[in-house]
């Protein structure tokens, strides 16, 4: 018998996470809890992993290291399948150790996984040791 699959909003992520509200949190709680013992299959897209950044960023007020250091054990170790997971995880701990956007880390990352460059303005980049090519004037 095949497992139950879901995708993870970020709502999930977030009332997991922020314990708030209440109600919600426990039964976040309770759906990771399942995933973690195997009883469903629960997938987390990239955009839903941004959305959950920039939630935590700018409406809870949290840093990118502590939104890195509760993200990475929670995408890796609760029984979450993460789609591209190894590339989000150093897309986050990037974004805390050069204090760069979520998603400047992770286009830097998916670039250098697969030894191509980014084409940007954006002078992040730099700090992200990737490829940048930046337009001719």
């Amino acid at each position: 018998m095949s497992r139950e699959v879901y995708w993870a909003d970020a709502d999930i992520l977030l009332r997991f996470l922020t314990g708030e509200p209440e109600e919600m949190a426990v039964r976040s709680e309770r759906l990771l809890q399942r995933a973690k013992n195997g009883e469903i299959l629960l997938k987390v897209h990239s955009v839903v992993v941004a959305e959950t950044v920039w939630v935590l960023q700018s409406f809870y007020g949290h840093s990118k290291e502590d939104i890195a250091g509760v993200l990475v054990p929670l995408l890796t170790e609760h029984g979450l399948k993460t789609e591209g997971a190894n590339v989000i995880v150093r897309a986050l701990e990037s974004m805390a150790e050069n204090n760069v956007d979520f998603a400047d880390a992770l286009l830097a990352e998916s670039a250098r996984s697969r030894g191509e460059g980014v084409a940007s303005f954006d002078e992040d980049f730099r700090k992200l040791d990737v490829d940048l090519h930046e337009p001719d004037q």
